[in-house]
């Protein structure tokens, strides 16, 4: 193993534990609280860190956990999220191959609609799908955060992408 280092190893995962923050709490300064936490915990255990396989998998682990604490205790699973943690925010889609007004209000609409199937999504489906869409991180990673085997993991985003999809077709051709 490797030696870890706090400022070159832990403190880069700040934004990346973020995104995974925000995308559990939906809410921006509960994630932000939620990042502190992690990271003086991560630090707290520093006399561990030379056991561990992936100090980026330990960090992660500790930060939904932490949020998800959160989300039991704030029991908020309905709330909405109003960006995607690089100051994006989802309520202003890329215009950019929108020819006219038309078309970049069907976008707008269409972004928002998925934005808000994503957020109806179970946490555990959620969780699978920003870790490895958004976050590239690949299954085997993706299971030690989750405490699930790879297989789980591979369920869960196709159960969370074909839930997606086929909501998505049903509102488009039947309306809300």
């Amino acid at each position: 193993m490797k030696e870890i280092s706090f400022r070159t190893d832990v403190l880069p995962l700040k934004d990346e534990l973020f995104r995974l923050a925000l995308r559990i709490t939906l809410n921006r300064a509960d994630a932000e609280d939620i990042v502190q936490e992690t990271m003086l915990k991560v630090w707290n255990r520093r006399d561990s860190w030379a056991e561990l396989e992936s100090i980026e998998a330990f960090c992660l682990t500790i930060c939904r956990n932490l949020a998800l604490d959160k989300m039991k205790r704030a029991d908020s699973q309905n709330a909405s999220l109003d960006d995607d943690g690089e100051g994006h925010s989802y309520e202003h889609p890329d215009r950019s191959y929108a020819s006219n007004p038309e078309e970049q209000a069907i976008q707008r609409d269409q972004v928002e609609l998925v934005r808000k199937l994503i957020g109806q999504l179970p946490e555990k489906q959620r969780t699978c799908m920003q870790l490895r869409d958004m976050e590239g991180k690949p299954y085997k990673e993706i299971a030690l955060v989750m405490g699930i085997t790879e297989q789980q993991v591979k369920i869960n985003i196709f159960r969370a992408r074909q839930g997606i999809k086929e909501k998505f077709q049903q509102i488009q051709q039947h309306g809300l």
